[in-house]
C-alpha cells in the first residue's frame, strides 16, 4: 500500500499573498493523495478525488497511533468525502 499524503486545499488569496495580518489562507478542504514512489514525501499529481495536487499545501500530518483518522482531527469538518470514501474502499 502506498503512503497517503494529506493535502490542504486553501482559499485563494486575491494576489497570492498571505491573508490579512499575515494570516495564512483558510483551509477549504482536506484531501488525500498517494505518495510518489520515487520521492515518498511528494504527492502524486492528483488527489484520490481527481484534483490537481500542485496548488495544494502539504499538511505534513501523519496519524501517530492506530485508529487515528487520516486527516488532522481539528479539520474533520473539512475532509473531502470522495477521498475518504476511496480510502475506506482500500
Amino acid at each position: 500500500m502506498t503512503a497517503i499524503i494529506v493535502l490542504f486545499e486553501l482559499e485563494p488569496a486575491p494576489d497570492g499573498a498571505p491573508g490579512p495580518d499575515g494570516v495564512e489562507p483558510a483551509v477549504l478542504a482536506v484531501h488525500a493523495a498517494g505518495g510518489d514512489p520515487d520521492v515518498p514525501e511528494d504527492p502524486l499529481p492528483r488527489t484520490l478525488c481527481g484534483l490537481d495536487t500542485d496548488p495544494m499545501e502539504h499538511s505534513h500530518y501523519r496519524p501517530t497511533r492506530p485508529g487515528e483518522p487520516w486527516y488532522p482531527p481539528a479539520l474533520a469538518d473539512r475532509r473531502c468525502p470522495t477521498c475518504e470514501a476511496l480510502l475506506r474502499a482500500r
